[in-house]
């Protein structure tokens, strides 16, 4: 194991330090927060905690499963007292935006029916401001090709579906488009609100007010960062 994958091990166990006993968790997606369902999985086996898991993503249901983590659905499970999940950005005020692996219309509803969100990364994903990562949204298949025209007509750089002539189906049968706003989105609030009005958005890939700490690995080490007058502060 490299170093970085490493600090992302680190990071994804030290995660569960959140984690309690009795707890319903939304299990999120990526390849640093794979570390926490391990460890979670690893919790119940040899330090019998008894949680439930609502995963965000298929990839990450057949991991839970492997690992023997009891796995319910949203709707039968929330509300939730956490989610644990990646990010492919973060700013100052824990703003995110996610969607790198798909997976960003579950991961939303598993993170808007949780008491709290912790997000695992590397400080690869800390910015100033969102929006050099290309802004990922879930449409729906009949849709795309209108809502890639409206798109550019705000989104400054490319607007492109996933996956191009043979495109990326999400969970839930619809496209993703990934359009290059480059760091210029300050108000994602605005921005997110926008874009939602557009006939055939499912949903985007930006999480607003959601974030209350991330665990964050660097070379020099982990280190969890907690949102002021966040849910976890």
């Amino acid at each position: 194991m490299d170093r970085v994958e490493e600090l992302k091990r680190e990071a994804g166990i030290t995660a569960c330090s959140f984690v309690r006993d009795g707890m319903r968790i939304g299990l999120g997606t990526g390849s640093t927060v794979k570390y926490t369902v391990i460890e979670i999985g690893r919790m119940i086996s040899e330090e019998g905690i008894d949680v439930i898991g609502v995963p965000t993503s298929e990839a990450t249901r057949e991991l839970a499963e492997s690992l023997g983590i009891p796995l319910s659905t949203l709707e039968e499970a929330a509300p939730l007292d956490i989610t644990i999940d990646g990010a492919d950005e973060f700013d100052p005020n824990f703003q995110l935006i996610k969607g790198g692996g798909g997976a960003l219309t579950r991961e939303k509803r598993v993170a808007e029916k949780s008491a709290a969100m912790v997000v695992v990364a590397d400080d690869r994903k800390q910015v100033n401001t969102l929006g050099e990562f290309h802004l990922p949204l879930e449409v729906r298949k009949d849709d795309w090709y209108t809502v890639a025209a409206k798109l550019r007509e705000i989104c400054p750089g490319q607007v492109s579906i996933r996956g191009g002539e043979s495109p990326y189906v999400t969970d839930n049968e619809g496209y993703i488009l990934d359009c290059d706003f480059g760091p210029t989105i300050s108000d994602p609030s605005l921005l997110e609100g926008h874009i939602k009005s557009i006939d055939g958005v499912v949903e985007v890939g930006l999480f607003v007010g959601m974030c209350d700490a991330v665990v964050m690995a660097s070379n020099s080490g982990v280190t969890t960062l907690l949102k002021q007058g966040g849910r976890l502060d």
